[in-house]
Formats: C-alpha cells, sequence, structure tokens
C-alpha cells in the first residue's frame, strides 16, 4: 500500500515537474500564456525556464528569417496590360507578442503578409507602364530581326524607374504596415511576370505570324539565289558545249581535210584503180543476193565485172 502510494506520489512530482520547466532553444523566442493570454513578454535567451504548471502554455516562434511565396495575382498595369505578378519575400517575427496578439501562428502571419504584399504590389504596378515593370535600366541592347517585326519602339522605350525601384516601393509601403503585426519585412521582389491568358495567346500568333513572315522572306531568297546558280550553270553549260562543239568540229575538218588530200594522192597514183574501187562500192552498195542486174557491154561496170571474171 505504501509502495503504492510513493510510486504515485512520484510520477504526479515528475508530471509537475514536466509541466513547470521548458526549453528555449536558440532559434526559438517564446511566449507563456495563461488561459489564453500572455503573462510575460518574449523570452528569447536560450536555456532551460520555469512557468506555472498545467495552467500556462508555451508558444513557440522562429527566430530567423522566413520565406514568404505569395500567390500569383491578376493586375492591370497603367498602359492596361492585364499580368499576372508573383512576388516573394523575406521576413521575420521581430516582436512575438504583439505577433500573438495579431495572427497567433506562421500561418496567420503568412496570410495577413499576403494581403500586405499583393496590395502593396497592386497599387505600385498599377501606376507604372508595363516596361516599366519589365526592365531594370536602359542599357542599350541588339535590335533582332524577331524583335524588329514584333515591336522593337515599345521594347526601347526609356525608362524612369525601373523594376527594381518599383520593388523597393513594394517593400517600402508594405514595410510600413506590417510592424504592427510584430513582423519586420526586410525584402520584397518580382519573382515571375506573365500575360493573362488571353494576351499571351494574341502575343505568341502574333510571333508566330512573324516568323512565317521572316521563313517566307528567307525562303522566297533562297529560291531567288537558287535560280541565280541553275542560270549561271546553265550558262557555263552551254559556253563550254559550245566551245568544246567548235573545238571538234575544227578538228574533225582537218581530219576530213587531210583524208581527202591523202584520198587524192593516192588514188591520184593509179586512176584506174581508182575507178575499180568505186565500181565495187557501189555495186557493193547497191546489189544484194535477189537483185538482177542488166547491163549493157559498153558499161564501165560491166567491163569490170567480166575482167574479173565474174558472171553475166
Amino acid at each position: 500500500m505504501k509502495k503504492t502510494l510513493v510510486a504515485a506520489i512520484g510520477f504526479f512530482a515528475f508530471l509537475l515537474l514536466g509541466s513547470s520547466v521548458y526549453t528555449v532553444s536558440e532559434t526559438e523566442q517564446v511566449i507563456v500564456t495563461q488561459f489564453g493570454k500572455p503573462v510575460s513578454g518574449a523570452i528569447t535567451n536560450p536555456g532551460l525556464h520555469v512557468k506555472l504548471p498545467f495552467i500556462q502554455d508555451v508558444h513557440r516562434f522562429d527566430k530567423r528569417w522566413l520565406e514568404f511565396t505569395g500567390d500569383a495575382n491578376e493586375i492591370p498595369t497603367k498602359d492596361k496590360k492585364y499580368i499576372w505578378v508573383d512576388t516573394y519575400a523575406r521576413w521575420r517575427i521581430a516582436d512575438p507578442l504583439e505577433f500573438y496578439k495579431a495572427v497567433r501562428d506562421e500561418r496567420g502571419g503568412q496570410s495577413r503578409l499576403d494581403d500586405i504584399v499583393d496590395g502593396a504590389t497592386r497599387n505600385s504596378v498599377a501606376k507604372y507602364d508595363l516596361i516599366e515593370i519589365v526592365r531594370s535600366s536602359n542599357r542599350d541592347f541588339q535590335i533582332t530581326e524577331e524583335l524588329a517585326g514584333i515591336g522593337s519602339a515599345e521594347a526601347m522605350t526609356k525608362i524612369t524607374n525601373g523594376r527594381e525601384l518599383i520593388g523597393q516601393e513594394i517593400l517600402k509601403n508594405a514595410a510600413a504596415i506590417t510592424p504592427q503585426f510584430g513582423v519586420e519585412l526586410v525584402d520584397v521582389r518580382f519573382k515571375r511576370l506573365n500575360y493573362v491568358e488571353t494576351v499571351q495567346q494574341k502575343v505568341f500568333e502574333r510571333m508566330i505570324s512573324e516568323r512565317k513572315r521572316i521563313a517566307e522572306r528567307s525562303r522566297s531568297e533562297g529560291q531567288g539565289k537558287a535560280a541565280e546558280i541553275r542560270g549561271q550553270k546553265e550558262r557555263d553549260v552551254l559556253a563550254a558545249s559550245s566551245v568544246g562543239y567548235k573545238t571538234a568540229q575544227e578538228i574533225k575538218g582537218d581530219a576530213d581535210a587531210k583524208a581527202t588530200t591523202i584520198y587524192a594522192r593516192a588514188y591520184g597514183r593509179d586512176p584506174d584503180l581508182y575507178k575499180f574501187l568505186k565500181s565495187l562500192e557501189t555495186l557493193q552498195s547497191g546489189l544484194d543476193q535477189n537483185t538482177w542486174l542488166i547491163l549493157s557491154t559498153d558499161s564501165e561496170l560491166m567491163e569490170h565485172l567480166t575482167a574479173s571474171g565474174g558472171g553475166q
């Protein structure tokens, strides 16, 4: 019986001690509440601390810089360009007591930051043209053929503020509100900008049309160059053929002249032999085995045939 009582007292003492002490790490800060109401300021010193058991609760908050990523919002610019704006920020819980009173926890803080940063972003974006939000400086850049067709005049417009200064303006306006919630906002930047779907589709169609025009022009230039090359090739071939034909005819003429000279010289030595050979050529070309030939007795062919021993 006594052992059971001692064990019960020991267990109760253990629970009492466990509920009376708590630790704070180097990355934490703590608010202690009693029945939901804070009973002290922020506890930021790391180590072991004491509280009333059971009736007091410990609320822990991060000391470190935290990341905020907002949802993309559709916002019109001053020149009536509807764009999606996606931002991100860095913040920390500067006053845990005010933070707890205002938003209770980090989820509530993220929600409140979303409202503050979104409102400041909308107000700033609506004051400037799209080119001011896209560009950060007036540096010179090369105008490509595609950009020249899509709108180089708009792209080359000089800016007065630029993306960086607009981001600083958003930070200044938002950071002036956050301290009342115990939050310190240190940085706000644009993560992404994009056209809304309807405008984006029109831009894509314009880009496609422009590239088709460039492709068609390049194709036409290529076809013209190809026709020029083919024409030059045909002229070169014709010129080469003409020269070749002329040379061949000259060679053939020289050969015929030499052959005629040789024939004349050869036949001049024996006219009778020449007459005989020409008669044979005539018979060979004009007669076959089914041909009948009637010759007079004074015909030269008859004379040659009789002389050679041929039949009548």
